[in-house]
């Protein structure tokens, strides 16, 4: 079915997208932001322009990619503000899985529209039509207003291309920092054991967050008053969390003693990267 090629690619490139993005190791080949960019750019707007115009005549070849580009950058933050306002936030798969469903479903909506209308008014991608009617678009002898707004969108898009070229080569990272924290047994920066016994083994919820912008090597050791109790070995990928409830036995005695938790990166132990302490009794 000719009319349906153009929603057949782009629910290929989405599944394509999705896989790319989450299954390892594809989610770590460069083909992963090729995807990546019309899945936000391009595809939510040209699937809900497929679905709001579903006839040939609707509009012309390069109003369709000028409003699905436009479109796209208007869905895109919609939903991401939506997501915002639920328990899942914004982040990486909750938006994909929005992306993809409101593709998906703009896709199903286009393909019933246009298998409901008589044959010749449906809108298809003859590939070499829609170079035909861009190539019309662009060299015919428009007059006046309609002059003005293609040459408009042809300068918006050429635009935003070079914009999204920039952006894609000189990348620029943000500040490069490790989230470190000590929780208590319910998970909050509160009621901490501080009365501890020798010899009795007790605990505490460690946190390390790495936005060191590449793959770190932490390790954990926990002292008290300079005697060390406990060492851990923590490997984190970029935006990842690692949370644990850490164990220690202290052996020492004594009142207001400082039991310290250093954090350190890459091997460095000539100082902690990172340092937290409470103060506890010890009977």
């Amino acid at each position: 079915m000719s009319h349906t090629k153009d929603l057949q690619i782009v629910a290929m490139i989405i599944i394509l997208t999705v896989l790319f993005v989450l299954l390892p190791p594809l989610n770590t080949s460069p083909v992963r932001t090729i995807l990546a960019i019309p899945m936000v750019l391009f595809l939510p707007g040209y699937a809900l322009i497929a679905a709001l115009f579903p006839k040939k005549n609707d509009l012309d070849g390069l109003e369709r990619l000028a409003l699905s580009f436009g479109l796209s950058i208007a869905v895109v933050p919609l939903i991401g503000l939506g997501l915002n306002f639920t328990p899942f936030g914004i982040r990486l798969v909750p938006i994909l899985v929005s992306l993809s469903v409101f593709t998906l479903a703009m896709l199903l909506i286009a393909y019933l529209k246009r298998s409901q209308m008589p044959e010749e008014e449906r809108f298809e991608v003859p590939f070499s039509y829609m170079y035909s009617s861009l190539k019309s678009d662009i060299f015919s002898s428009k007059q006046g207003a309609d002059r003005i707004l293609t040459t408009i969108l042809i300068l918006s898009i050429v635009a935003s291309i070079i914009m999204l070229i920039y952006v894609i080569a000189t990348p620029k990272q943000g500040e490069k920092f490790t989230e470190f924290y000590i929780l208590g047994d319910d998970g909050m920066a509160q009621g901490y054991h501080t009365q501890l016994e020798a010899g009795n083994t007790s605990s505490v919820i460690v946190g390390v967050t790495n936005q060191e912008h590449v793959l770190t090597n932490y390790t954990l050791n926990i002292l008290l008053e300079n005697d060390t109790l406990n060492t851990m070995q923590v490997q984190l990928r970029d935006n990842s969390t690692w949370v644990e409830k850490v164990l220690f036995t202290p052996e020492k005695t004594g009142d207001n003693l400082k039991l310290e938790f250093l954090l350190y990166k890459d091997g460095n132990i000539t100082a902690p990267y990172r340092d937290l302490h409470l103060w506890v009794n010890v009977s």
